[in-house]
């Protein structure tokens, strides 16, 4: 009985665990219209979705070595899919110098790294727990890796003050997909697939407070482009007068109470 609860919240959580991760995969999709529509990746980077396709390789190898670990198995292949779909995506509208390192990384990271550590792993291991070991280790570390890699972005979105490229969908989705796929691994008794979520929770907690504070408080970036472009336009018309009273009707007001000694 006991076995079949087990097996059963096992499953519950693996089914969940492949349908969360499966909207972090697509919650990038409204940053890619973007990048359609404008025929341009702007700010956006490609190191996230590098580094996310390296950890689903590695993850998807380690599934395949440890077997039976059917929805690593699964949600690892999709992932792989998509990230691809994103890179392909990404290299086709971005700037020439974007692409050259984008090349580069996928080149050095997908291609040559992952393929050291497979023959390292097959070649100089021997069959059993060593490998899986060994691997587990290395997915551990990189999952790590890929959990703070968004920190790139959220220092982009404290040096501009916009929360334009750190969507507040994709944070609530890497913070619930941790929650889940910890619990996943401490139900497999595998710490390498539940240590790494420790850290994928508490940055994604860190991202979704970092949203908050900067979409109350920091002007949007389209609002100050539109008043720098304003103040252009009437420092050519000499409207300097005119310019600073759009400014301050611009700036967010304050009511004061009338319990405040100050009034």
């Amino acid at each position: 009985m006991a076995l079949h609860t087990s097996t059963l919240s096992l499953t519950i959580v693996g089914i969940l665990g492949n349908m969360i991760s499966g909207l972090v995969y697509l919650a990038p999709l409204p940053t890619y219209y973007k990048i359609y529509k404008k025929k341009s990746t702007e700010g956006f980077q490609s190191v996230p979705y590098v580094a996310a396709l390296f950890s689903a390789m590695l993850w998807l190898y380690y599934a395949l070595l440890k077997k039976k670990e059917y929805f690593l198995i699964s949600i690892n292949s999709v992932g792989c899919i998509i990230e691809t779909l994103y890179i392909a995506f990404y290299y086709a509208y971005a700037s020439r110098r974007a692409r050259i390192f984008t090349g580069t990384l996928v080149l050095s990271l997908n291609l040559v790294i992952f393929s050291m550590i497979v023959l390292i792993i097959q070649l100089k291991l021997g069959e059993g727990t060593d490998r899986v070991k060994v691997l587990g280790i290395i997915c551990a570390i990189v999952s790590i890796g890929v959990f703070a890699a968004p920190l790139t972005i959220m220092v982009k979105v404290i040096r501009t003050k916009s929360v334009e490229y750190m969507p507040f969908f994709l944070s609530f989705c890497l913070t619930l997909c941790a929650i889940i796929w910890f619990a996943y691994g401490l139900l497999r008794q595998d710490l390498y697939v539940s240590i790494p979520n420790i850290f994928g929770f508490a940055l994604g907690v860190l991202q979704m407070v970092l949203y908050a504070i900067c979409k109350n408080c920091c002007i949007p970036r389209e609002s100050v482009d539109q008043r720098i472009s304003s103040n252009r336009t009437n420092l050519v018309n000499g409207n300097v007068t005119t310019t600073d009273q759009q400014d301050r009707s611009n700036e967010p007001q304050t009511e004061l109470s009338t319990a405040d000694p100050a009034v």
